[in-house]
């Protein structure tokens, strides 16, 4: 079993910083190269880079009232529910689909009937 993590690609674990401007104040965020790919398949899906993803990510959070106290651990987070979302169907495989066009209502409340 440990041999499909143990052997894959060591790069997939490497982790790189990146330096990105949040309204007007840089920051850095550090994740594992598996992430990041992760992030670029997520902002490519509705037209956005990486920074701005994290962008909107950042402010929604905001906005919703979350304490943002470890950014980077909900990027991580994000990215397991994206890859979990999709395993499950409630986000479609076909990257040309936009995610910004799913009923985020309706996923969540799936979600919620299946964790019950």
């Amino acid at each position: 079993m440990c041999k499909l993590f143990i052997d894959a690609d060591p790069n997939l674990w490497e982790s790189t910083t990146r330096s990105l401007r949040i309204d007007g104040m840089v920051t850095s965020v550090r994740l594992e190269s598996f992430f990041w790919k992760v992030l670029e398949e997520i902002a490519g899906r509705d037209g956005m880079n990486v920074v701005q993803l994290i962008t909107r990510l950042h402010h929604e959070s905001i906005d919703a009232g979350h304490d943002l106290g470890n950014f980077t651990s909900f990027l991580r987070v994000c990215c397991g529910r994206y890859l979990a979302l999709q395993l499950s169907g409630d986000v479609p495989a076909d990257t040309r689909l936009p995610i910004s066009g799913l009923d985020a209502d309706d996923i969540l409340e799936a979600e919620t009937g299946r964790m019950h």
